[in-house]
């Protein structure tokens, strides 16, 4: 439960139809085994009591009885155990036949949830009252209906409904929904309980444990399939096998949802009676794996999508201004080759002549071989118009008249060759009626590297919403698209270029500055990015995570560190974000200050470093 994890479980025991006295010790097997994997939610199937395709026997008073003494019997025998137990059961309640979810925590019954939808075994059940009321049952006073939530009184994200078939679970703001489940096996239905699932914990930002019934069950018509799931914000964690009974674990963050709820303003649409109770707090132990890299997904379409929507951003762009050409600076690195592809492609589709666009390299006291080679290999090879400006003595002139010393390795010296090259790209653009296409990527602004009015200045950034990590594949997947060898092995030798703005003498024709040493590994940054604006984490909580992602590859030292460079220059950086040009949102967040980032330049990072320094 350490920073919002919950261990949760599906659990399909072995059932006999009808069979309560079997079916009772299979369920608390079932919750033995989930309590021995220390998880804190077990959710089982409908109907688990009796057996879903009971049928006509549902109408027996006997086996409602016996249903009614199991329920009774599983909360006294998991009275001595710190699991949330969600179990299905047939219960005659005011001369009804419901049913129902029974939750059971420590002894007690949390509430009995019925469902409202028939059985999908074919059996008319009674339909549950939205409003809970209390009934009595098994000598207790209980709530009973569908508008219930169930909270914890220090895990204060984890809120928990059973999905009822009524539509509960767009109303509430349920972190957590069990849904009990008695699926019948038909291929002709293909993947629809998975992509159901899966789209409905992505649209309402909740973690979806399903139990569903599944060997044991009557074959008298069809056959049950089993196949636990359970997904968090649309991604699966744990997708069980169909046709086996078993159980499958995994930990969902009940923080991180509750921030994707609050962000993207899903409250809740009705009133619920919430019931607390307190689980035993512990530090959960993590088996689920954390994404290296979560702005990449290693696939052909993915990569496609993302820059179809460079293109049809810089496209529409092109258009309304009726730009004739396009100029970029061309340095031979991942960032400007990125932006020229894209162009490539708005001119392609655009129907304009790719000799419009104007490759333009700007070599000065940095610059080296390789570099300078490769701009012009990727430039020739794609038919743009490639020009070479050397920029050496403008910017010597330069420094003669505010007096900077050429050996003086500043700030001044740096920037100044920046800003002479955007000066440069900006008036070739006025000269020829063209768009300066702007080279500068996610992962740069939100560190703010870059130079100010310099290479942080463009007429359209293109590379706004692509962090550095997807940066790499999408370059790589471009190469092999293209198909043409010696434009591929630029391209390849691109990628295999340390990141560097080149703005430091070069040593011994070497490359003398690297940026990742400066402002350390891009790798880490993407994941601290993702993890502290997509979900919301705090910087304890990202190192937490990180030391996990990355272990073997960073220690926990050197991922404070770099996560403390992160944050002062997150804060400190703002100003440049704040003026930055225009570009597309490809993924799930944007550093746009046009309502993706709503940040004041002059907000201060204080309290998120002193969380690190902990």
């Amino acid at each position: 439960m350490k920073y919002g994890f919950l261990r949760v479980c599906a659990a399909t025991p072995e059932i006999k139809v009808a069979d309560v006295a079997f079916n009772e010790k299979s369920i608390l097997k079932s919750v033995e085994t989930a309590c021995e994997n220390a998880a804190k939610l077990v959710v089982l199937p409908e109907l688990c009591v009796t057996g879903v395709t009971c049928g006509a026997l549902f109408f027996q008073g006997a086996l409602l009885k016996a249903s009614e003494k199991a329920v009774l019997s599983i909360k006294e025998k998991t009275a001595n155990k710190d699991i949330i137990c969600i179990l299905g059961a047939p219960l005659l309640i005011d001369g009804g036949v419901y049913s129902c979810a029974a939750v059971l925590h420590k002894g007690k019954i949390l509430a009995i949830i019925p469902k409202k939808s028939e059985n999908m075994c074919g059996f008319a059940f009674a339909d549950g009252a939205n409003e809970p009321k209390m009934i009595n049952f098994g000598g207790e006073q209980v709530p009973f209906g569908t508008d219930i939530l169930v909270r914890d009184k220090t895990l204060e994200d984890f809120k928990l409904a059973v999905e009822t078939g009524n539509g509960n679970i767009e109303k509430t703001d349920a972190t957590v929904t069990a849904k009990l489940l008695a699926s019948r096996a038909d291929i002709s239905a293909g993947d629809f309980a998975y992509d159901f699932n899966r789209l409905q914990s992505k649209n309402f930002h909740t973690a979806v444990v399903c139990a569903d019934a599944g060997y044991g069950e009557s074959t008298a018509d069809f056959v049950l399939s089993g196949g636990n799931m359970i997904f968090e914000d649309g991604k699966p964690l744990k997708i069980g096998k169909k046709f086996v009974n078993d159980e499958v674990f995994a930990e969902i963050d009940v923080e991180a949802l509750a921030f994707l709820k609050r962000k993207n303003k899903i409250p809740r649409k009705n009133s619920c009676l919430e019931i607390y109770t307190e689980l035993e707090y512990c530090e959960t132990p993590l088996e689920r794996e954390f994404d290296k890299m979560p702005f990449v997904k290693k696939d052909a379409a993915y990569f496609e999508e993302a820059i179809s929507i460079q293109t049809a951003a810089l496209c529409k762009r092109i258009a309304h201004i009726g730009a004739k050409n396009a100029v970029i600076g061309v340095s031979g690195g991942l960032d400007s080759t990125m932006a020229l592809l894209a162009t490539v492609r708005a001119f392609d589709r655009l129907g304009m002549d790719r000799k419009n666009i104007l490759a333009i390299t700007m070599p000065c006291f940095g610059t080296t071989n390789r570099t300078y080679n490769n701009a012009k290999t990727v430039s020739e090879r794609l038919g743009v118009t490639f020009k070479e400006i050397s920029i050496k003595d403008a910017v010597s002139q330069h420094f003669k008249d505010i007096n900077q010393p050429q050996d003086k390795y500043d700030a001044a010296f740096e920037n100044a060759q920046a800003r002479e090259r955007t000066q440069v790209l900006m008036d070739i653009a006025n000269q020829t009626g063209g768009l300066v296409v702007g080279t500068g990527d996610m992962s740069e602004l939100a560190l703010g590297w870059a130079t100010y009015n310099g290479d942080h200045m463009s007429m359209y950034g293109v590379n706004s919403g692509v962090p550095k990590t997807l940066m790499r594949f999408l370059v790589e997947y471009e190469a092999d698209r293209i198909g043409d060898k010696a434009l591929k092995d630029a391209l390849s030798d691109i990628l295999d270029t340390p990141v560097s703005p080149e703005l430091l003498p070069a040593d011994n024709g070497q490359i003398a500055q690297k940026t990742e040493n400066t402002v350390g590994p891009y790798f880490l940054h993407d994941f601290f990015l993702y993890n502290m604006l997509y979900l919301g984490f705090g910087p304890k909580k990202i190192q937490y995570v990180a030391e996990r992602a990355f272990k073997g590859e960073f220690s926990g030292t050197e991922i404070k560190k770099w996560l403390a460079v992160f944050v002062k220059r997150f804060f400190s950086q703002q100003f440049k974000r704040s003026c930055s040009p225009d570009g597309p949102q490809v993924l799930g967040i944007s550093l746009s200050p046009r309502g993706a980032l709503n940040l004041p330049s002059d907000a201060e990072g204080k309290i998120w470093l002193a969380e690190i320094e902990e």
